[in-house]
């Protein structure tokens, strides 16, 4: 038996049976893979508020996104606009995938999603009535609100899955372990879960607290801010927005008479050690444990979707990473969240539902802008999108601090999202 109590050497195969997308590119995820094939950016200048005293002023924002037409009134009065994505993107997810939770045993449905920021527009709003107004004028639900796990609480309690819940806090790798997780929890009893990661810290407070790391970029042209493995990258857009998935297994979704957009293989996780350190960063043996939880060889894998962070030294050392796992440019390589910019932890969840889809229609989309990784050595595909039959496919994922994580996918049989 292993710790978490599964037989050795079984383990129920995990799909994913639906998709809810809420993303600068469009919402929806046939919206969304539209614009990533045809490059469409959603990069440009802040609207959420005026960022001209700011040194970012560029980021990726979700368009037309209503959460009271999306959402019961009383949700949104009582959470953050990050919570507002998860719960649309639930239900949609849910649709997607024709589950009915009403139908299925509430302990055996699970709740898992990834959190970075929490609530910052929320708690913004209430710590300006703490200071201008005092103590008295703060809502009782900023305790919740911009809390790590609102979004988990408020799927499990909306859709009634009683199942085991948590909340992953990796930044931008947490959507990966959540699925990962997810993965576990199907091994454990539970018959479904609500997974992935959705974040919204485009606010005043959000944004400061984004800019203390020193990573983003300050480029105010949109179709320049953001340039992964070029030499000209100086850091990365924000963005907003993310993806819920409906994870289950495989035999639970041939019961119900659904299809799905693909397996999740394998998934492994580490943690980088701090700079000045000595130690190589882990990317390379995470992907290589990944790999072997998936019981693939390299050689099996077909395009890599890059975390992407448009830092030199971290484009780098993921390059390096590729090239030492697969062999100098010999696995495609994209990023497509150049349309998006890096959506912290929806950011994973996002590029999950990208790579499910681009499996599903055999084509790879370009990583969008003036790009050229050719001193990295890496395969990154640009300009168009690269038409080629794909059966696995590998996300990569690393969060500030360290995270670092990898999940193996592989193809599956629905198509209805491309026709």
């Amino acid at each position: 038996m292993s710790a978490l109590g599964i037989p050795q050497g079984r383990r129920r195969p995990a799909v994913v049976t639906g998709l809810g997308v809420i993303a600068p590119t469009g919402i929806g995820a046939r919206r969304h893979w539209e614009a990533v094939l045809a490059g469409k950016s959603g990069l440009a200048r802040i609207t959420r508020f005026d960022p001209t005293t700011y040194p970012v002023k560029v980021a990726g924002e979700v368009p037309g996104f209503q959460a009271d037409q999306q959402i019961p009134g009383i949700l949104v009065s009582r959470t953050d606009r990050f919570t507002h994505f998860a719960l649309a993107a639930a239900e949609t997810a849910l649709a997607d995938a024709q589950a009915d939770p009403a139908t299925l045993p509430e302990y055996e449905m699970a709740v898992v999603t990834a959190s970075s920021s929490g609530g910052t527009e929320f708690g913004q709003r209430e710590m300006e009535q703490l200071y201008q107004r005092g103590p008295a004028w703060v809502g009782a639900f900023q305790s919740i609100a911009w809390f790590y796990a609102a979004t988990t609480g408020q799927v499990s309690i909306r859709h009634g899955m009683r199942g085991p819940c948590g909340v992953i806090c990796a930044e931008q790798a947490g959507a990966l372990d959540a699925l990962g997780q997810s993965r576990r929890l199907l091994d454990t009893g539970s018959r479904l879960v609500l997974s992935g990661g959705t974040d919204a810290s485009l606010c005043p407070y959000g944004l400061t607290a984004q800019l203390s790391t020193g990573h983003l970029s300050t480029e105010d042209d949109p179709t320049r801010a953001y340039l992964p493995f070029d030499e000209a990258a100086r850091g990365y857009v924000p963005g907003e927005g993310g993806a819920i998935l409906v994870v289950e297994t495989e035999d639970g979704a041939r019961e119900r008479g659904v299809g799905h957009y693909g397996r999740i293989l394998g998934h492994a996780a580490g943690f980088d050690p701090p700079p000045g350190s000595g130690r190589a960063p882990v990317l390379a043996s995470v992907i290589r444990r990944a790999l072997a939880d998936a019981g693939l060889r390299a050689d099996a894998v077909d395009v890599v979707f890059a975390d992407a962070a448009a830092l030199p030294d971290a484009d780098r050392a993921e390059a390096a990473a590729v090239n030492e796992v697969f062999g100098a440019g010999r696995v495609p390589v994209t990023a497509p969240k150049t349309l998006t910019g890096r959506l912290y932890a929806g950011g994973a969840a996002l590029d999950v539902a990208t790579a499910l889809l681009s499996l599903a229609a055999d084509v790879i989309p370009h990583t969008a802008g003036p790009l050229d990784a050719s001193h990295l050595g890496i395969d990154l595909v640009v300009e168009r999108p690269r038409h080629t039959p794909l059966r696995t496919a590998v996300v990569l994922a690393r969060g500030h601090g360290g995270f670092t994580s990898a999940l193996v996918l592989g193809a599956g049989n629905r198509t209805d999202h491309l026709t």
